[in-house]
């Protein structure tokens, strides 16, 4: 079978396979990408009618916003209720950290909450099944209680772990397109355009680079719309991102709000320290990466260098 694979024809049969699967793939996959922006910009109007709402205090819900905002199962908003776990599990650092995650609806908080009340016996249960049922590893028993609970505490957990998870990648898509969108603002507020009128163009032109960061820029703008102190609506900001770079640009914005001073000169300095950031982060993953690709290389570039040095001899032996 190696024999027959090594033979020069069929190798060049299988490059030309997968040479005509790379080129269908290459042509294919801006069919399959689907148009993110769009359902992000739909939610973001979503959010400025609950401002608009909170603001006027006219309406607690209407009903375009009932039809635009998914809404939690009926078991899940029972079992929240019925057992009280807003009052238990839901506090102020929940509430900010799922805004950081880009969950601000009230039907994420009762998700949040159903899945941790519920996952601490799920996990158990089936740590449980697989135990005792199966009964594969003739543990103790109070070893194997020990690992329920293990199971149950880890399932208490797992909802943090998994917003957390959301929470990193969109600091990161944030912080990538920070520097260009400080860029952005500065040119805006030089060319004489308020900060909301900044903020709405910026989001507009840097949704293609970072959808988060444009959905952040969008909200903050409705809120210095329909807020009465607009350094609300910058502390918001800071708390919805999480940023040191953010929330340094946001307190010179608070500033200049309250002392009249020039912005153009703040954002400018502050313009070019997260692009020295975002340097110092490039340079130090670049830094780290050879002591990376050392096992890759001793894995899988080494062996496929000897086929290609040695292949040629091998056939050859082979042949006589």
């Amino acid at each position: 079978m190696i024999s027959a694979i090594l033979e020069p024809r069929m190798m060049i049969t299988i490059l030309i396979g997968l040479s005509v699967f790379a080129s269908i793939i290459t042509l294919a996959m801006p069919l399959m990408v689907s148009d993110k922006l769009k359902s992000r910009l739909k939610y973001v109007s979503t959010e400025r009618e609950v401002l608009r709402q909170r603001h006027r205090e006219i309406l607690e819900k209407e009903k375009s916003n009932a039809k635009l905002r998914s809404s939690p199962k009926s078991y899940m908003q029972q079992l929240v209720k019925q057992f009280n776990l807003s009052r238990l599990l839901e506090t102020d650092e929940t509430r900010d950290r799922l805004k950081m995650a880009g969950l601000r609806a009230p039907s994420h908080v009762v998700t949040f909450l159903f899945f941790r009340a519920t996952l601490p016996f799920l996990v158990a249960g089936g740590v449980f099944v697989y135990l005792y049922i199966q009964d594969g590893f003739d543990l103790p028993l109070l070893t194997r209680l020990g690992i329920v609970l293990g199971g149950a505490y880890l399932g208490f957990y797992l909802p943090n772990i998994f917003i957390a998870n959301i929470i990193t990648r969109r600091q990161q898509s944030i912080k990538r397109a920070w520097p260009d969108a400080m860029d952005l603002i500065l040119i805006c507020v030089e060319a004489g355009m308020s900060i909301e009128g900044a903020f709405s163009k910026v989001a507009e032109e840097v949704g293609s680079q970072s959808m988060e960061l444009a959905e952040e820029m969008s909200l903050t703008t409705a809120e210095l719309s329909y807020l009465q102190e607009r350094r609300l609506a910058y502390d918001n900001l800071s708390k919805r991102t999480g940023l040191d770079g953010v929330k340094s640009v946001m307190t010179s914005l608070i500033q200049a709000e309250r002392y009249g001073t020039p912005v153009g000169q703040a954002l400018r300095v502050l313009a070019q320290e997260n692009r020295d950031q975002r340097m110092a982060e490039a340079e130090k993953m670049a830094a780290a990466l050879p002591p990376k690709l050392t096992v890759p290389m001793v894995l899988f570039f080494l062996p496929v260098i000897f086929v290609v040095i040695l292949g040629p001899a091998g056939i050859q032996l082979m042949d006589l």
